[in-house]
């Protein structure tokens, strides 16, 4: 049931929040949009704050929202452009490390209230990883509240110093189309379409999403890749995503003759996902993964690393490896492709797993008792 009504008190203009977003990972900027969606329903007022390709991928005016050309850096200029959008908001909600620090540049000091989303934990090493630290004490210290989407980022802002950290629902916006829902044969050719331009027609098709970061365990995903190049047919393995790994991966795909696919950035990858045998998520660390949302969603069976929160978030409903084990991963693809009931009892369990996840009223509406709490004290019109 929706739960839209207007939310400005008598006496009161309506609550006047900001939505600051930095580039923006899908699973951020897809929240974004959806709360700016539940939110202008309700009566509030919604400016969101991104660069302007996040708009247009993201088509935050298309939800009622106000949307602000805010560039990705934290230089001056991109300060003062923030600080003047948040000049009238009656609250500011900042997404991810970055975005949080440029927010906290912004207000200066102001009694704004600021709440920070945490949907990740931030990915650095060496000296990096030391100012990474640095800017989360900075902004956790400045948030009126901060929200983890896992248990154990909110624990992580706990012990950087958080005055207020809470566990925060947040879905995983409904796909575009549903495996239950719609024409059968819509969705069949729509898979054989996407496995067709793919080169996959007529063997398994694996999908991972993501970065092509370090963390992402790519290189190990293109070790175990070896053990597949036994089978008959061999799986093709796509992996959608750009990042500064690139070159290096791809030349150990020349190199080595794997059966590996990069594709680059895609914007159609419930599509890809659809469409797959299996999905695949070798990652050293994972929050709410949105390639496991969606796998499970579309009812594709997921291969993952049993870390961060994947274990709390899928329950029993994947297959989980040790990361940066290339063996235990290689096997257990090898094994599930040669059980087709057992890939039918994970496509059952993901989605039963996926109806226990917080919808997306229930994340407006928790966000929406958190700005009542921050805001209850605003000065009547």
């Amino acid at each position: 049931m929706s739960l839209v009504s207007s939310h400005a008190p008598t006496g009161r203009s309506p609550l006047r929040t900001v939505q600051v977003l930095g580039g923006g990972n899908a699973g951020s900027s897809a929240h974004v949009r959806s709360l700016a969606l539940g939110l202008v329903a309700r009566g509030v007022r919604v400016t969101v704050c991104a660069p302007a390709e996040a708009d247009r991928a993201y088509d935050f005016t298309g939800a009622g929202a106000d949307h602000v050309h805010v560039p990705r850096s934290s230089d001056p200029t991109s300060v003062a452009m923030l600080r003047e959008a948040c000049k009238h908001a009656d609250l500011v909600h900042a997404h991810g490390l970055h975005a949080s620090f440029r927010a906290v540049l912004a207000l200066g000091g102001r009694r704004t209230p600021l709440v920070v989303t945490w949907h990740d934990r931030a990915h650095a090493e060496g000296a990096r990883a030391h100012l990474v630290r640095l800017l989360e004490r900075r902004v956790v210290r400045a948030a009126t509240v901060v929200l983890g989407t896992t248990s154990a980022l909110v624990d992580r802002a706990r012990g950087t110093g958080a005055r207020d950290a809470r566990l925060a629902a947040v879905a995983l916006p409904a796909p575009r189309r549903s495996p239950d829902g719609g024409d059968a044969e819509d969705l069949e050719a729509l898979r054989s379409k996407v496995r067709a331009e793919l080169g996959s027609l007529d063997r398994p098709l694996l999908v991972a999403v993501g970065s092509l970061d370090r963390h992402r365990g790519y290189d190990t995903l293109l070790d175990a890749s070896r053990a597949w190049c036994r089978l008959d047919p061999v799986p093709l393995v796509v992996i959608a995503g750009e990042g500064p790994l690139r070159s290096a991966l791809q030349r150990r795909i020349d190199d080595e003759d794997l059966p590996v696919r990069l594709i680059g950035g895609r914007d159609d990858v419930s599509d890809l996902i659809a469409a797959a045998d299996l999905a695949l998520l070798p990652s050293r660390w994972e929050a709410r993964s949105v390639l496991a949302q969606e796998a499970l969603h579309a009812r594709v069976p997921l291969v993952a690393t049993g870390v961060g929160a994947i274990p709390e978030l899928v329950g029993d409903a994947a297959e989980l490896v040790p990361y940066g084990d290339p063996v235990a991963l290689a096997e257990t693809v090898v094994r599930l492709l040669g059980d087709p009931e057992r890939r039918a009892r994970l496509r059952e369990k993901g989605a039963r797993q996926a109806a226990t996840w917080p919808t997306e009223d229930e994340t407006v509406a928790q966000v929406l008792s958190v700005y009542d709490e921050l805001t209850r004290h605003r000065p009547l019109i």
